[in-house]
This record gives C-alpha cells, sequence and structure tokens, in this order.
C-alpha cells in the first residue's frame, strides 16, 4: 500500500516525501538522475524491494528540488542544495541519524552528505555511483563529450519515448512492455524536458573524486559487472579511495537495482546494516574554509560587522578575525562562495579592498571553532595569489559548485603544500555583476536568507496576492537591474522572472489546494490571479491536471 505523501520545507521549496516501515533505523533513499515517488509504487519489482527493505529500517522516500513532487519553480540545484533537502526531510521525521542509500546520481549527494555530517550518517550503501560524468585521462571510463551530447539531443528530441533507449538501464526487462512503459512514465513524471536537460548538463560537471578520501563512515558499494550506464572500474575507483569500503560486484549488466538479481542485493544490504557498529562521534568531517586579508588597509569595526552578517546569513562561522583579515567555516561551497561575493561587494562600498580563497578540506571537529596550522598554511598559499577583490577558488571547490549560477575561469596552477600535488586556482565572477555602479547598487531591502534564489522567492511570496506584481517590482525589491535578474535567473533556474513568478504562484495555489480550507476561486484570488477560469488553464499547463480535479484528488 504506498504511503501518505507529506511536504516540509527546505528553505522556500516544497520537498516531498514518504516513510514507512518498522525497522530498528532509518535509511534514507537517495534517487539518482529524477524520480516521482508516487509512480515508484506502480512498479511491482521496486514494491517488492522496498517491502523487503521496509522489514530492516523505516524507509524515507522524497523527490529532491525540481522534480518528481517536489517544488519545481527551480529546475537547476547544486548538490550542496541537494545535500540540504535530505537533511531537511531527516529533521521532519524526527531522523537524527540514518543509513543513505544512494541509487547512480543520487550517490554524489549521498557521498558529500557522508563527508560533511558524518554525525547523522550510520553508514552509506550505493548502488551503481560514478565519481564524475565526463571523460579525463585519470578517469577515462566517463562519456566523452560528444557522448554526453549524444543524450542531450535525446533528451530534447525524445523525452519519456520509446526512443531514450532505456532498455540499457534494465537490459534483462528490455522484453517487458509494460515495465518499460512504466520506466518512461517514471521519468516523464519525475521532469520536465527542460528540467532533465539541465540536471543532466549540470551532473556532467560533478566531480566528488576528492570528497571520497574524507568518507569515514561504513560503506558498502554494489555494483553489477556489466552495468552498461556505469562501468565496473568506476566502482573499484571509488573503492580505491574511501577509506575501509567494500565493493560488491554482482553478475549481470541491469543498472538499475530493483531488477535482476534482487535477492542478492538484497540480502548483502541485510547483512551490512545489521553488521554496523554506528561510531558515535566523528573526530573529522569536511569542511568548507575561506580565508580573506586585507589588501592596504586594515579592516575596521564596520568591515566586522558587515562581513559577520553574511557569514551568519549563509549559516557558517567566524573563527578568526583582526584587521589583516578574517577565516570562517561554511557547511558547503555554495554558501561559501555566495557568502564571499556578498562581503566583498559590501566591502568596497567602504573601499577595503580584500582577496578571498575558498577551499573544501577535512579537518577536526572543533575546527570550525580554530583554525590548524595545516589549514592556516593552505588560505596563506591561496591568498598569495589573491589580488584585491577577487575570489581564488580550489578545484575540488569548482566541482562541487555546479548548478550555483557562477562563472569560473582558471586564474593560477600552483603546488598543494600539503600532498605536493598540482593545485589549479580559479577565480569567481558572479553572474549577477555587471559594470561597477551596478555592483555596488545598494539593495531595497536586507537579505533575508541564505541564497539570491532564496530571496527573490520571498519576495516573491510577500507579493503572492498583489496581481500587479511583475518583474519591475521584483527588481527594485531585489535591488537589481532587470538585465541582470534575467541572467541570474536563467543561471540558476532556466526560467526567466516572468515564468519564476508564475511558477511559484502556482506552486503555492497547490499548496493552499492541499490544505482543503479554501475553494478554487479564493486560491486563484490569494495567489494573484483575478481571472478563476485563467489560473485553471495556468495551474493544468503546470502540473498536466485542473484544479479542480486536483483538489478532489486530494481529498
Amino acid at each position: 500500500m504506498k504511503p501518505a505523501t507529506r511536504y516540509t520545507k527546505s528553505g522556500r521549496i516544497n520537498i516531498a516525501y514518504q516513510v514507512f516501515g518498522s525497522g530498528p533505523i532509518d535509511l534514507v533513499y537517495i534517487p539518482g538522475w529524477v524520480s516521482n515517488i508516487d509512480w515508484m509504487w506502480a512498479c511491482p519489482e521496486l514494491v517488492d524491494f522496498l517491502g523487503e527493505l521496509a522489514k530492516i529500517a523505516r524507509v524515507i522516500l522524497f523527490d529532491k528540488r525540481g522534480t518528481g513532487l517536489s517544488d519545481r519553480v527551480v529546475e537547476l540545484s547544486t548538490i550542496e542544495e541537494r545535500m540540504d533537502d535530505i537533511r531537511a526531510v531527516m529533521d521532519a521525521v524526527d531522523s537524527e541519524r540514518a543509513v543513505l542509500f544512494g541509487h547512480s546520481e543520487g550517490g554524489s549527494v549521498s557521498a558529500l552528505f557522508a563527508a560533511t555530517y558524518p554525525d547523522r550518517t550510520i553508514s552509506l550503501i550505493t548502488f551503481g555511483i560514478f565519481a564524475k560524468r565526463r571523460y579525463a585521462p585519470d578517469y577515462p571510463w566517463a562519456p566523452t563529450d560528444e557522448e554526453r551530447q549524444a543524450v542531450y539531443d535525446m533528451i530534447e528530441h525524445s523525452w519519456g519515448s520509446g526512443d531514450m533507449n532505456l532498455e540499457s538501464l534494465a537490459p534483462s526487462k528490455a522484453n517487458d512492455k509494460a515495465f518499460m512503459d512504466w520506466l518512461a512514465n517514471y521519468f516523464r513524471s519525475g521532469a520536465s524536458p527542460s528540467a532533465a536537460l539541465v540536471l543532466t548538463k549540470m551532473n556532467t560537471q560533478v566531480d566528488i573524486v576528492k570528497v571520497l578520501g574524507s568518507i569515514k563512515v561504513p560503506t558498502l558499494l554494489m555494483q553489477r559487472t556489466d552495468d552498461i550506464d556505469v562501468k565496473i572500474e568506476e566502482g573499484r575507483f571509488i573503492e580505491e579511495r574511501i577509506p575501509d569500503a567494500r565493493l560488491v560486484e554482482f553478475s549481470g549488466n541491469d543498472h538499475l537495482f530493483w531488477v535482476g538479481n534482487t535477492k542478492e542485493v538484497l540480502d548483502e544490504m541485510r547483512s551490512f546494516i545489521s553488521s554496523v557498529n554506528p561510531v558515535q562521534n566523528y573526530e573529522e568531517r569536511l569542511y568548507t574554509i575561506l580565508g580573506a586579508r586585507a589588501c592596504g588597509k586594515p579592516l575596521t569595526a564596520k568591515a566586522e560587522e558587515s562581513v559577520k552578517k553574511y557569514v551568519h546569513q549563509y549559516r557558517g562561522r567566524i573563527i578568526a578575525f583582526n584587521e589583516e583579515g578574517f577565516i570562517s567555516t561554511f557547511e558547503g561551497p555554495s554558501k561559501a562562495t555566495h557568502a564571499s561575493i556578498e562581503i566583498v561587494k559590501s566591502l568596497r562600498r567602504y573601499n577595503l579592498p580584500v582577496s578571498v580563497g575558498i577551499h573544501i578540506r577535512e579537518g577536526a571537529v572543533d575546527e570550525s571553532h580554530f583554525v590548524s596550522k595545516t589549514t592556516q598554511r593552505f588560505i596563506d598559499l591561496i591568498l598569495d595569489y589573491g589580488g584585491p577583490n577577487q575570489i581564488l577558488i580550489t578545484q575540488g571547490v569548482k566541482y562541487l559548485l555546479s548548478g550555483a549560477g557562477l562563472n569560473m575561469s582558471l586564474s593560477k596552477t600552483t603546488v598543494d603544500p600539503v600532498n605536493e600535488e598540482p593545485l589549479a586556482l580559479f577565480s569567481v565572477i558572479d553572474s549577477l555583476g555587471g559594470g561597477v555602479n551596478d555592483e555596488l547598487r545598494p539593495l531595497s531591502n536586507s537579505p533575508k536568507n541564505d541564497s539570491f534564489i532564496e530571496n527573490v522567492l520571498q519576495c516573491i511570496d510577500e507579493h503572492l496576492g498583489n496581481e500587479s506584481f511583475g518583474v519591475e517590482m521584483l527588481c527594485r525589491e531585489i535591488g537589481v537591474s532587470e538585465r541582470q535578474l534575467q541572467r541570474k535567473l536563467k543561471a540558476i533556474t532556466n526560467k526567466s522572472p516572468n515564468q519564476l513568478i508564475s511558477s511559484v504562484r502556482l506552486h503555492r495555489a497547490k499548496e493552499l489546494i492541499l490544505a482543503g480550507k479554501l475553494n478554487i476561486a479564493e486560491i486563484a484570488y490569494q495567489t494573484g490571479f483575478s481571472n478563476p477560469s485563467y489560473f485553471s488553464k495556468c495551474f493544468k499547463k503546470e502540473f498536466g491536471t485542473s484544479p479542480s480535479i486536483f483538489m478532489q484528488q486530494a481529498q
């Protein structure tokens, strides 16, 4: 029986989740690519697999932002934001610690979560995951640019049809028409063609190789030896880099874990879950470190106040501050980078240029309160190359910023002082930035959230019932030009400002329908539609069904 679908907020985005099972521990399933947690229950093979997991764990399913039943107001999301979605769902169901089960592309965010939040991770289980999705001499099993372009073309022209070559994901089911029809419907219901395309392009840029060595939780890697989609060499590569990880190779060529020799897969999972003795407290975890150095002029009390404002806004922690510079830690590279952009802009208003360096590294858990000599040495190295108002990031940070709406260019190549390996440094350019005057334009309202898109969504929410609210007012409230807003939203959400405003209105209308307290006309007016029939037309275009039918289904 399909469990109830519930929602929780990750920032201002609604994340759909389901909970079922009676086992003594929690298991969070992080699906690959796109998903739809309702459609999962229309596949007998997947239902059987989930049912077996429910005997040994409380199972938690969710659709990441932009896919499935979760809000689709944004089509792009960083791996860090997807990590936030996991944490939001765990918090919603009072799960302090859980086994993470990541499949395919879901393995990237599972790995980052396990390294960043080891004390919330009992263990890590993966199936058919990869470390990067773009060919490189040191990772020759990933698709070439030409092969990825063929995937882009297929999505653009054949999304959800029989031309998707879905048989390569489950060769053992290639002649099972009912299963293949379900799989096509599953993908179609999981994402729009546009969302599937931008998500695939974003995933092409993700690289978690530098993260693997920081995973300290017990780890089980599973993969079929002849998997066509992800080569077995990729699993072996990952096993070598995660301390004490174990790779189990199964016979067969199915990429989907719920088809083929599923009994063997389930037996391996049961054995691993029951044998893990969770570590109560880990001594190390993954941090993003931001270091800044004053260029010529000492930092003032006003500068410190401004720095604290943005560090706290992006959920960071200042661990050292003096007139020569400061150091802070963040939960992820996207938060650190966006905070640094705001800090550089704010300090320029006081004519206090700084150079900023950002790096992601493993450190002692209590390093959120002090700076180790190794960290200080690394920050000094980066800042030695930085110029006034320049933000330099390491390659490991760059790989985790895909989908963040930022432009990055190679600035310097040096040597890592810790392992003496080549170290590439990249300069960050905010795609919001235009000329100098635009960059220094004051905000009408101080930012209240931890990202640009969160501030935009909040602004739209605050004017939800105002039918005259549009792009001009949004620009004025956020404090940017229309051109800047267009560029930034396109980079982050793949939507124009008008499309985003409409999408937010419709998703909020969906929330009101699910609440069941208002009729359709009242909901239309409360979400800025003066004409209920036009509202119904827009709603059907966004969700594929009319608001009245959706209301009946919700009841």
